[in-house]
């Protein structure tokens, strides 16, 4: 997690990139859902092709965590299949479709500046962590 103090010079500033960063999450995102049909339809196939096989010669599904081998905190799968790239992409997905909610409160929660009006002599340090300001500091000058 990354945490930074970034300064703006207007509220208008930090709504522009904050609406940046909520075009750019939904963006990534958008690449990530095709990425997830694709790859989504590819392991049903695998998964009955699988299936069939394994029936025909009678024997049971294997282990679903044989190949992967813990590298400290690192998990690596040997020999990646569908379900493991479908699995990856979900928790991709899950994790931008959190951070563009959380994108999209904080910019609504921040409309209030904008009935500051005008702001000579204030410039607005923001703490953020991952981009998403989380406190505002007035700095006057």
């Amino acid at each position: 997690m990354v945490v930074e103090i970034k300064e703006y010079n207007s509220a208008q500033e930090i709504a522009d990139t904050l609406d940046t960063e909520i075009a750019e999450t939904k963006s990534t995102l958008g690449e990530y859902l095709r990425r997830l049909d694709e790859i989504r339809s590819l392991a049903e196939k695998s998964k009955k092709i699988h299936e069939v096989v394994l029936k025909m010669a009678g024997k049971k599904m294997a282990n679903e965590n044989q190949g992967e081998i813990a590298l400290g905190t690192i998990n690596v799968i040997l020999d990646a299949n569908p379900f493991h790239e479908l699995t990856a992409i979900e928790s991709v997905v899950r994790s931008h479709q959190e951070r563009l909610l959380v994108l999209q409160k904080a910019r609504e929660a921040l409309k209030w500046l904008d009935q500051l009006g005008d702001t000579d002599g204030l410039k607005y340090l923001v703490v953020e962590t991952e981009g998403i300001p989380e406190r505002i500091l007035f700095k006057i000058y």
